[in-house]
């Protein structure tokens, strides 16, 4: 494959009807395409990847797409979470515990406060490349390439030479790190009869342990309710869906993981037939998202997705054109079909509300009302660096631009249906602010990202709570106009 192409084509959207198949990418311009040395070597790990079998089962994807029907319809809240460029080093018990039990604490708070479902997807278990601005940086005063995240290269500036075998090293790393997900689940980790065990670790904050505290009391007693009148017999209750997610950024290795599977939920063909439709499905994770840098409509990114049966994420943020947004739409999600399509906003604070309510109208004034998922990244936009060239986050924005998104889809009439975070279970000092107050000197306290800074537990904590308080006196206000 040749390397990346930097021009934006601004070509009309290939016709749903146009033939597809798992490699018609190879076709289109790319960018961020990583151009390997030894074609033979990445050969070899192609070959293999096809042999290997899928990381996840197609019911899976189906299960994840009627969840997320059910979000764009106002009925239910996605919650996807976890690290911004996940290393091979993160598939160990406790870095996989954290965040599970992160995800489900910011669960139990959302419950509490929306009322609804929690659909939750983790950024794990794939999320090995990231897109990179510069080919080349300076480590040491060396230049040396930049690093694209273990699915490709080591972070040591000694190991920046692109690597095809860690191809076949991601899919091992992700298949064991979802193997641990499903075993921890089913063991017992996400027992809702049991929420106190879900401790809150390094979180110290008397006013968020008192507001955690009101959540698990009303869930606790509900529970208890539940088992007088005898209700609570329900595997629900013992155990909880969490789906995998990664951007969908290197196609030489979503391809070879790209399989025609039967289709789980379809009856056969006919009445004399046992023939099931096939459907192609990417099986190295439930849910995969288009980059902001990647989202070119006539470019191999939106090719390759155009044809998956997945849900599929698309970045939507200050260089998107209204336009482009429902181009991508008709291109990648032809049918209308609710829920297969999430547009991830992210603008920063400074231009959320300049930005976002005519992406909104763009979307919602067309015949794609009421078929997407809408939700908030509020990390990525307001990536900043600071002395030494650190990069950080102001908690104070990320709070700022998910307040603003909430009241920007109340105004509008539309639903914020999801917030999509990069966070840890660590007690990491990452992002500047937050009920701890951190600054600057506090940064190398237990700064650990290989890229972007994310969320520690507290600050996590924080975000659903504002989410919760948001639809709980939204819920508040509905009750007492009902009673007027």
């Amino acid at each position: 494959m040749s390397g990346e192409t930097a021009s934006h084509m601004n070509g009309s959207a290939a016709s749903p009807a146009t033939k597809w198949s798992p490699d018609s990418w190879r076709s289109k311009p790319i960018k961020q395409c990583p151009d390997y040395p030894d074609k033979a070597a990445l050969a070899k790990s192609i070959s293999e990847l096809k042999r290997l079998p899928p990381i996840v089962h197609p019911r899976e994807i189906v299960k994840l797409k009627q969840h997320l029907r059910d979000v764009a319809r106002g009925e239910a809240f996605l919650l996807q979470g976890g690290d911004c460029a996940e290393l091979f080093d993160y598939c160990e018990q406790n870095a996989i515990e954290s965040k599970i039990k992160l995800l489900l604490q910011m669960s139990l708070v959302l419950i509490w406060g929306a009322d609804k479902r929690v659909v939750r997807i983790g950024r794990m278990a794939g999320q090995y490349a990231k897109p990179r601005s510069s080919p080349m940086e300076t480590v040491n005063g060396r230049l040396v390439p930049s690093f694209r995240g273990d699915i490709l290269n080591g972070f040591h500036a000694d190991e920046r030479e692109l690597d095809p075998g860690r191809l076949v090293r991601a899919y091992h790393h992700s298949s064991a790190t979802l193997n641990y997900i499903r075993a921890a689940i089913s063991s017992g980790i996400a027992d809702l009869h049991r929420p106190l065990d879900w401790g809150l670790g390094h979180v110290r904050d008397p006013a968020l342990k008192e507001k955690y505290s009101e959540a698990v009391k009303f869930l606790t007693e509900m529970l208890r309710f539940m088992h007088t009148i005898g209700a609570d017999k329900n595997e629900k209750l013992d155990t909880v869906d969490l789906f995998t997610s990664h951007e969908g950024l290197l196609l030489e290795y979503e391809e070879p993981l790209t399989r025609l599977l039967d289709n789980p939920v379809h009856a056969p063909t006919s009445s004399s037939s046992t023939t099931y439709p096939k459907e192609y499905y990417n099986t190295s994770a439930h849910f995969l998202w288009i980059g902001d840098r990647t989202r070119q409509i006539d470019h191999a990114h939106v090719e390759y997705f155009r044809g998956i049966a997945n849900p599929i994420g698309i970045k939507v943020g200050p260089t998107t054109p209204a336009d482009d947004l429902l181009a991508l739409l008709r291109t990648l999600n032809p049918s209308r079909e609710p829920g297969k399509i999430t547009l991830i906003t992210r603008y920063g604070a400074g231009k959320v509300a300049s930005l976002l309510p005519g992406h909104i109208r763009a979307v919602e004034d067309s015949e794609y009302a009421r078929t997407v998922v809408w939700q908030c990244d509020p990390m990525h936009g307001n990536t900043q660096s600071v002395s030494g060239g650190i990069k950080t986050r102001r908690f104070s924005d990320i709070f700022n631009e998910l307040q603003q998104t909430l009241r920007i889809h109340k105004d509008q009439r539309s639903y914020l249906g999801g917030v999509h975070l990069e966070l840890t279970g660590d007690a990491v000092t990452e992002c500047l602010g937050g009920s701890e107050n951190l600054d600057e000197d506090d940064l190398s306290t237990n700064y650990t990202s290989f890229c972007d800074p994310r969320l520690n537990e507290k600050q996590a904590l924080e975000l659903a709570f504002l989410i919760a308080d948001h639809y709980r006196c939204e819920r508040m206000e509905a009750a007492g106009e009902t009673k007027a």
